[in-house]
């Protein structure tokens, strides 16, 4: 890949025809910000620096570019954990003369006494790249730079157009181009970050396309035009992380030596070379915790993998094959982005192994329409259940509510003050019940774990629950009865070492699951006092659903010896 590239800058390839003709502005501009972060996944306070960088880029749109580079001890994976690092990372750190992480670089530029070693070093701390950000904002550039980028999805190769106009003379006679090519949304872990595994990494150095220090560029004079085109295939991953073509980004800038960048600017790639027009896919259902009797509201990603915008999508979708419900999305989806569309809630007849099922309207590739999810009964909790919740520094962001299933609220809790541990436990009569988790600030808390007093764990996470989770539970003494066909029905003795007894349930069909969800036996058209032989089946725990007119209702069964 490297040869490919290598070639074609030797040989100065001209402007494919899908890009336009000179797309830099030949008027003067002030600088653009090229913001370099040194950052690794075990720095504590690197998420403080990924936030005051991405603050700088949103309140100057256009005009901040940021570049985050994995590199140093604090990027050195442990066992199981992704490598972000690249061949480049080691010596731009280095010509930055850094001490200490986060650092960041900004233009490369010398700031006199805000260097983080206290001497001649570009790499400042995060309580100056804000400030710096705004100097280089003021000042004039003698080049303006513009770049677009075009990913052919069948080969997987990038092609790069890079324009540059000098508006002034350069001090050098030779100044560098640098192209690098970015992957935002990689999931992982990040110290510091309180979102376990699923920490989102931004901006995140992947590749330079014209290597460590950029290619040579010449005439730097007023009026010099430079037009170039660089063309790479894109790995599949790098360190064994998946490279996604549609979280790419490019940015490129321009330097006097290695040092002293005199401006840049970036752009997300177009998509070209697709199999179909109008291709829209629904990728996955969000996982369904365990239910038991409330509505649910599936959630769904979905991908446009066609040339053409998607606009509006027609969606159908049930659950354990019942009645189905109809929901037209509306967007504007370009090529290979996606979106987590939540349907309005539906409701169905609860079964020990429930089935989601979503499709989306036909269109050129049917095969990718349709998308599954299975979800399972709640198991019955003892009716002591206690809560162990931990606040962070903004404890008044955190509030909760444990709901019955009227839709009563009968426990609630916080706002809280700053790091406490809350106790408390509560007595809940047979019913289903919705723990309901909430965090005004989006960024989660500490941890928080619900159990009952048979150590059965209801919910539990470190912290990393953002704006909030809800998970449905039921406590000892609830049937799951949905209407009046079962308001006497009796299912005896329970435990049953050889014969279990349902009366009043006549002409109703019985089946037994085991807790994998496995029908284990049914019996179709039963008396109104039925025996059913349970000696065969194995000591454990099952599920005894009985359907009639329509309507079901399930209980646990305990089969001992």
């Amino acid at each position: 890949m490297m040869k490919k590239l290598l070639s074609a800058v030797l040989l100065g390839l001209i402007v494919t025809t899908s890009f336009g003709q000179t797309i830099v502005s030949t008027s003067p501009e002030n600088k653009k910000v090229i913001l370099e972060e040194f950052t690794g996944i075990h720095c504590v306070y690197c998420p403080e620096g990924h936030a005051i960088a991405q603050a700088l880029q949103d309140n100057n749109p256009g005009e901040v570019f940021l570049i985050n580079i994995h590199v140093g001890s604090f990027a050195v994976p442990g066992a199981g954990e992704p490598d972000f690092r690249t061949q480049f990372g080691t010596a731009i750190a280095n010509q930055s003369q850094l001490i200490g992480y986060p650092a960041a670089t900004v233009n490369r530029h010398y700031f006199p006494g805000w260097a983080q070693n206290g001497g001649t070093g570009t790499a400042m701390s995060r309580n100056r790249w804000t400030a710096a950000g705004g100097l280089i904002l003021g000042e004039a550039s003698y080049a303006n730079m513009a770049v677009e980028a075009d990913i052919d999805v069948q080969t997987n190769e990038v092609t790069v157009h890079v324009e540059v106009y000098y508006t002034g003379n350069s001090p050098q006679a030779n100044n560098k181009l640098n192209v690098a090519l970015l992957q935002n949304n990689t999931l992982g872990p990040q110290t510091g970050g309180n979102m376990g595994d699923e920490y989102v990494h931004q901006h995140r150095l992947i590749h330079l396309l014209t290597g460590q220090w950029g290619e040579d560029i010449s005439p730097t004079t007023t009026g010099s035009f430079i037009d170039e085109t660089y063309t790479y295939t894109i790995p599949e991953a790098l360190n064994n992380v998946p490279i996604k073509i549609e979280d790419l980004e490019l940015v490129v800038f321009m330097t006097e030596t290695n040092q002293e960048l005199i401006s840049g600017n970036g752009s997300f790639p177009t998509y070209s070379n697709f199999e179909f027009q109008n291709d829209a896919t629904a990728v996955e259902i969000n996982e369904i915790t365990d239910q038991c009797g409330f509505d649910i509201a599936p959630q769904f990603l979905l991908k446009n993998t066609g040339e053409n915008p998607l606009t509006a999508v027609d969606i159908t979708y049930s659950v354990n094959g019942g009645p189905t419900q109809n929901y037209t999305w509306t967007g504007n989806l370009t090529s290979l982005h996606s979106e987590w569309v939540t349907l309005p809630e539906i409701d169905y007849g609860l079964q020990p192994l429930n089935t989601v099922t979503i499709t989306l309207e036909s269109d050129d590739d049917n095969s990718n329409n349709t998308v599954t999810q299975n979800f399972n009964q709640t198991i019955l909790n003892t009716n002591e259940v206690n809560l162990i919740l931990n606040t962070d520094n903004q404890g008044s962001e955190c509030t909760w509510e444990i709901v019955d299933g009227s839709g009563t609220v009968v426990e609630s809790g916080g706002p809280y003050g700053n790091n406490q541990n809350i106790n408390e436990s509560f007595t809940l009569p047979g019913d289903c019940y919705q723990f309901r988790l909430h965090d005004s600030g989006g960024n989660g808390g500490e941890s928080v774990v619900l159990y009952d007093t048979a150590s059965n764990v209801i919910y539990s996470s470190p912290g990393n629950y953002g704006f909030g989770a809800t998970v449905s539970f039921s406590t000892e003494g609830f049937l799951g009865v949905e209407n009046d066909e079962f308001a006497h029905l009796a299912v005896f003795p329970n435990p049953a070492s050889n014969v279990v007894t349902i009366k009043n349930a006549e002409t109703a069909t019985v089946t037994i699951f085991d807790i994998l969800g496995k029908n284990v036996m049914q019996v179709s058209n039963i008396s109104n006092n039925q025996e059913i032989p349970v000696s065969k089946l194995a000591t454990g725990t099952y599920f005894v659903k009985v359907e009639k007119n329509k309507q079901s209702t399930v209980q646990k069964l305990i089969v001992v010896r």
